[in-house]
């Protein structure tokens, strides 16, 4: 799965020559935590409602309204935008910016592509990428294989699967190095999954947290 796949298109963005009340009310309406900052079509910037609060009259201030209010017609996106940022491309995998939003510890980065921004991907972008990839939506039945972690036991746990005309919607795999044992995560298509449990304990695996999703 690609960046391009689940990024937000067409993002909001805001000029860094705007005015930072320009900006509030943007995010405002628009219920923003984050925005791109251009100038032109380059992204040059990200700002969020942090920065913001970083060149605003703190609340202790004993500014009058009217006074707040001149002060913050006078500052520019650009005096408050975080300039050192993260930026991935739509042929990344989304893994991988998963990996560099984590590293940065950032909640969302801009998507570039030719030099243009293209998109946004958020940290709702990827739970809404995990849960499809878990099938957590999806009608079945959700159960763990706890195992050790060696070869062959995918193709013996699928093939007990299979042999009753049911379907592995979703698999995932969880590895614990300080025992050397696994645990495979499936979803599969059928409500009635008992004989199939019952099989897969049979050759010597543990099943745990069987749940199942009727819609």
């Amino acid at each position: 799965m690609y960046v391009r796949d689940r990024m937000t298109k067409d993002p909001y963005s805001i000029q860094a020559s705007a005015g930072i009340t320009e900006l509030m009310g943007l995010m405002r309406e628009k219920n923003l935590k984050k925005v791109p900052v251009l100038d032109g079509e380059k992204v040059v910037g990200m700002i969020s409602n942090s920065d913001i609060e970083k060149v605003s009259p703190t609340k202790a201030t004993s500014l009058s309204v009217f006074e707040i209010n001149y002060l913050l017609s006078k500052i520019q996106v650009r005096d408050a935008m975080n300039r050192n940022f993260t930026v991935v491309t739509p042929d990344e995998l989304i893994e991988d910016a998963a990996v560099e939003m984590r590293t940065n510890r950032v909640n969302a980065v801009p998507v570039v592509e030719n030099g243009k921004l293209v998109g946004i991907m958020t940290e709702s972008d990827l739970f809404d990428a995990l849960i499809d990839v878990l099938g957590a939506r999806l009608i079945g039945t959700r159960f763990v294989v706890s195992t050790k972690d060696k070869e062959g036991v995918l193709s013996e746990v699928s093939t007990i699967i299979s042999n009753h005309g049911v379907n592995i919607l979703h698999l995932a795999v969880v590895r614990h190095d300080e025992n050397n044992s696994a645990d495979m995560i499936l979803r599969v298509d059928s409500l009635n999954v008992e004989e199939i449990l019952q099989e897969i304990e049979a050759k010597g695996y543990t099943v745990t947290g069987v749940t199942k999703n009727r819609g």
